[in-house]
């Protein structure tokens, strides 16, 4: 409040001088003995000075009348100066554009290093999402560009690795950064997690039926799924997709609610689709999943797999068949032996990453898109799970930030609503990494929506590349600066001259051709409301957990396959024994069975 009065009062401060001079004016005038105007006129320069050794302020009507006149003079001539002022703008004239320094990004960084996302060599981001000045706010959203050979995992992925402040879910292309980093996240208590899509037999299992919770969870499901099975470059004809959709969510409605936990996989659904049959000739024929529908709309008329069932029964034998044509064409690759085994059950425990450090690592292919629908399905589901987790929080938060690491991003597939989850994950404690090799790969996998993936990314990274979109795009972000020109001209004849001119243009930051030929070992760094940075890439060397990585001692690879035969494997459709134990109040173990009380049940398995 303090502060407020003192910057309306300040800017007046300057006319209280002003007044006091008016009035020593004055009183210079008055002063000077005689009636004659012009002699006293002539007379009070002289006099002002014995005036103006008096500091006190005088009474006199006719000095503070002086100075009240003179003081709203000076006052009206300043506003009139004021109103006709140019805005000359000098040495921006065309442009301020430059390049940020340390001052700038000093109020975005926390002092203690470990808390920092890595960005660059000598710029980093806090991960406090509410720091003290709210202005210093950002979300820790990143789009980082950069073509083959750039280093987008070297100078950023593996940098932020190391940081160990968050959970991690990981894009892994073939499979390098869980060998060379794994063994350093395993020895800080990090859970980690793995789906490999190129090796099934190196993978965690991950069921997508674990994650259901509801109705809504059943239809994001089959929305993921049918957008990431479409094929290269196929939409699909509304209808048959609409069609695709009834039949989809009354299955999986009827494998959810109506069987027994053992059966809540996507092979059950692959297994009732097989079972199901449709006759162009009779259109009255009923085959198994058809009795079953009609058991359960005599028990629970408004069930919500048989009315999604019901909406499916309405076309004739022709296109009934047609459907179930493609439904079985969409989901062939579900006939593979290991991929069912791979979703046969679950144990990624997606809804635990909020709750404690796990480093969950997805490898992908980077040359072959056949199973990047699951990639797709479990990014679908992890945020909408880890967004209902926050949500349930008295904070709203979760209680470990988790950052996605999206590395090879136009290679997982198409996550719906991609471009909503990007904008309101911030207050809950998540963030997204996005590594392409250009600009237009998010163009044409999220097309319009590419420009609010882009717009909601606070940081931009451009590691290097030679994609005219991508650097015409950062040209024209960076902006211009005003420089001068010095044109010369030498004029040769019976009468030489020489002249020179110097003028002031405008011309980009950094042109499309100087970005095309940027050295490799630097990047460039925009951060929202921030000067841009042409900054050194990350060594990561200089890194505290260096030494821990396979990149410093071969020695220190994170065995992925001994890792994984270690951990229990079960098989829902194997038989076990499960052995319990009787313990007393004090949790001691009773061996002797004569003393088990009758009413006392076994208390861990």
């Amino acid at each position: 409040m303090r502060r407020v009065w003192l910057k309306r009062i300040l800017p007046f401060l300057p006319y209280l001088f002003i007044f006091w001079f008016f009035m020593k004016c004055g009183e210079a005038f008055r002063i000077v003995p005689g009636r004659d105007i012009t002699q006293k006129l002539l007379a009070t320069l002289p006099s002002l000075g014995l005036s103006l050794g008096n500091p006190r302020l005088t009474m006199d009507i006719i000095d503070l009348s002086v100075g009240a006149v003179g003081t709203i003079l000076i006052a009206i001539m300043l506003e009139v100066k004021k109103q006709n002022a140019k805005n000359w703008r000098k040495d921006i004239e065309y442009g301020s554009a430059r390049w940020g320094t340390s001052e700038d990004i000093e109020p975005f960084v926390d002092p203690a290093p470990q808390n920092n996302i890595i960005l660059t060599a000598t710029e980093s981001l806090t991960l406090n999402g509410r720091p003290k000045n709210p202005k210093h706010s950002r979300n820790k959203n990143v789009l980082i560009v950069g073509g083959s050979g750039s280093g987008k995992t070297r100078f950023f992925v593996k940098p932020n690795l190391m940081q160990l402040h968050s959970s991690y879910v990981v894009t892994d292309p073939k499979g390098q950064l869980i060998v060379e980093t794994g063994r350093l996240l395993q020895k800080n208590g990090y859970e980690i997690k793995i789906l490999n899509t190129i090796d099934f037999r190196r993978s965690m299992h991950y069921n997508p039926f674990a994650y259901i919770r509801s109705e809504k969870d059943i239809l994001k499901l089959v929305n993921a799924l049918i957008l990431n099975t479409k094929g290269e470059g196929k939409q699909g004809e509304d209808f048959w997709v609409k069609a695709e959709t009834l039949l989809y969510c009354a299955l999986i409605g009827y494998i959810y609610y109506e069987t027994a936990p053992a059966d809540h996989h996507l092979n059950s659904l692959i297994d009732m689709l097989n079972a199901m049959e449709a006759r162009e000739d009779n259109e009255d024929y009923k085959h198994a999943i058809d009795f079953l529908f009609e058991d359960l709309a005599a028990r629970d008329p408004n069930h919500f797999a048989v009315r999604q069932y019901t909406k499916y029964k309405m076309a004739a034998g022709k296109t009934a068949k047609s459907i179930l044509i493609s439904c079985g064409a969409r989901l062939a690759v579900f006939d593979i032996a290991e991929v069912r085994d791979l979703l046969s059950y679950d144990e990624m425990e997606l809804d635990t990453i909020g709750d404690r450090k796990t480093a969950l690592f997805i490898i992908i292919s980077d040359t072959d898109d056949t199973f990047s629908f699951i990639v797709a399905l479990m990014y679908s589901q992890l945020f909408d799970t880890l967004c209902a987790k926050a949500d349930r929080n008295p904070n709203g938060r979760l209680k470990v930030h988790v950052r996605m690491l999206l590395d090879e991003f136009a290679n997982i597939g198409q996550i719906p609503r991609f471009e909503r989850l990007i904008a309101t994950i911030r207050s809950r404690e998540i963030s997204a990494c996005v590594v392409l090799q250009a600009q237009t790969q998010l163009k044409q996998l999220y097309k319009d929506a590419a420009e609010v993936i882009i717009g909601n990314m606070d940081s931009r990274i451009f590691l290097g590349g030679s994609e005219k979109t991508t650097l015409k795009d950062l040209t024209e972000s960076l902006g211009k600066e005003t420089v001068y020109m010095l044109n010369n001209g030498n004029s040769r004849g019976n009468s030489p001259s020489f002249s020179q001119n110097e003028q002031k243009v405008g011309r980009e930051l950094m042109s499309v051709d100087e970005l095309s030929v940027m050295d490799g070992d630097k990047c460039i760094l925009q951060i929202r409301g921030v000067r841009p940075f042409l900054s050194a890439k990350y060594d990561i060397t200089r890194h505290r957990n260096y030494r821990h990585l396979a990149d410093a001692n071969p020695k220190n690879a994170f065995d992925v396959a001994a890792y994984l035969s270690t951990r229990l494997k079960v098989n829902p459709d194997e038989d076990f024994t499960y052995m319990g134990f009787f313990a007393d109040e004090e949790g001691q173990v009773l061996l002797n069975e004569d003393d088990y009380p009758e009413d006392l049940e076994p208390i861990a398995f």
